[in-house]
């Protein structure tokens, strides 16, 4: 295997890792030259991809001009137009955003202010006896209905994404855990426990692994990856009826976190969450999951430290919830009174890569930054599923302009163009 992967010519382009980022971003260049992905497990879409609850934002929360914002509305539509094309299940179900407390109600009104500047159509202020058309049993003292919201299985649309880039010529490597990067003048040479292989210009779209990624690459990505575990409960079937569609609370502006809500997903279950604990594991989906090197690794990080202290009442409260079925019930109770917990089950987690700064904020909005024959994709969270059609034309319009990409594939190959100067966006 080791010497199959160091024969042949390099690569035109490698994207490291096989997330629905990775495998949009690898879709939009398939007409530009040889293009492999290269994941470290033994599937794609394993992580942040395959361990959320299949929501088609619509742009609501998103700073209006923000990477988020953008990439979220059209991608959001063209994500839309992508199922329709390929057949997979989704649904244009929108959601209601319930507001409980009196204190809330200025966070709503800018909810609704964000929406209608971000170019949501059909945004509704629902008062409290109007709640109900939508969602009988949810109750609360406002609330906003937004028709764009939608479900999908995340995992299906990368699958497809992944047939269509192999149909196109593409490679896709699963099994390999990149482990050293040697930038050349001429290639880049990626090698794993698997052996190497060589490439003119790199992606990295690792996501938990990504700020790694690019130390390796020898580019300071001036941030930590810090996971956070989010842990959902699934209703019982006799009580799916409780929840329509989706029911969102009015999420703190201080955190990128939504708060517990009700999704359902397109297959029929029901999740209730998720919560948004520190997690002792980069690819932590047990409440006791650990690793030595990646708690070592943030607790030696001052932005941690700082965000800490920033943050620590309500990572108490996140925590509290974690380890007590009634606290998370009594959260839920303010969306749906009815709920007890006799309704919820234990469900599944995903971990989410939070983007931390050096001086201890949450790094919010999308952040890509460029380096020679390099693009790294440093921060992706939620709605990066949703926008992945969009982030992966971003990206790929950023690799036409500053990579040696071919022109065009000719029956006698491609012809490349030179390279430009490099460029930096930081985080």
């Amino acid at each position: 295997m080791a010497q199959e992967l160091k024969m042949g010519k390099p690569y035109d382009i490698a994207v490291i890792g096989g997330g629905i980022v990775g495998l949009a971003t690898a879709l939009a260049l398939k007409d530009h030259g040889r293009i492999v992905v290269l994941e470290a497990e033994d599937r794609l879409a394993a992580h942040q991809t395959g361990n959320n609850s299949g929501v088609i934002h619509s742009g609501l929360y998103y700073r209006p001009g923000s990477l988020k914002a953008r990439n979220c509305v059209s991608g959001r539509e063209s994500l839309y137009r992508f199922c329709r094309e390929h057949g997979i299940a989704h649904q244009r179900c929108g959601k209601i955003v319930v507001c409980t407390r009196e204190d809330e109600l200025p966070a709503l009104a800018e909810l609704e202010k964000r929406g209608t500047a971000n170019g949501l159509a059909g945004i509704r202020r629902l008062p409290p006896q109007a709640i109900g058309e939508y969602e009988p049993q949810a109750a609360g003292l406002a609330a906003l209905f937004v028709p764009d919201t939608g479900i999908v299985d995340y995992t299906e649309v990368t699958g497809k994404y992944a047939e269509l880039l192999k149909r196109s010529g593409g490679d896709i490597r699963l099994g390999f855990r990149v482990e050293r990067v040697h930038p050349g003048r001429d290639e880049i040479v990626i090698g794993s426990t698997g052996g190497e292989i060589k490439t003119v210009n790199l992606i990295n779209c690792a996501g938990l692994y990504a700020d790694r990624i690019a130390r390796l690459c020898g580019v300071d990505p001036g941030l930590k990856i810090i996971p956070f575990r989010g842990e959902y409960y699934t209703l019982i079937p006799e009580r799916h009826s409780l929840v329509k569609n989706l029911i969102y609370p009015v999420p703190d502006p201080r955190f990128p976190f939504l708060g517990v809500h009700f999704t359902r997903m397109i297959h029929g279950e029901v999740e209730a969450g998720p919560n948004a604990v520190l997690a002792f594991k980069r690819e932590g989906y047990k409440k006791f999951s650990f690793s030595a090197r990646d708690v070592g690794e943030y607790m030696l990080y001052g932005g941690f430290w700082k965000m800490g202290m920033r943050n620590w009442k309500m990572g108490v409260g996140e925590y509290r919830r974690s380890f007590s079925k009634r606290a998370f019930v009594k959260a839920l109770q303010r969306l749906i009174p009815k709920i007890v917990a006799a309704d919820l089950r234990p469900g599944g987690a995903g971990v989410r890569a939070q983007a931390v700064l050096p001086d201890g904020r949450l790094l919010d909005d999308f952040a890509i930054r460029q380096s020679e024959r390099m693009i790294h994709v440093l921060n992706a969270p939620s709605p990066a599923a949703t926008a992945s059609l969009s982030i992966g034309e971003t990206i790929a319009a950023m690799a036409r302009e500053h990579f040696r990409l071919p022109t065009h594939r000719g029956p006698q190959g491609p012809t490349h163009r030179g390279p430009q100067g490099p460029t930096h966006r930081g985080p």
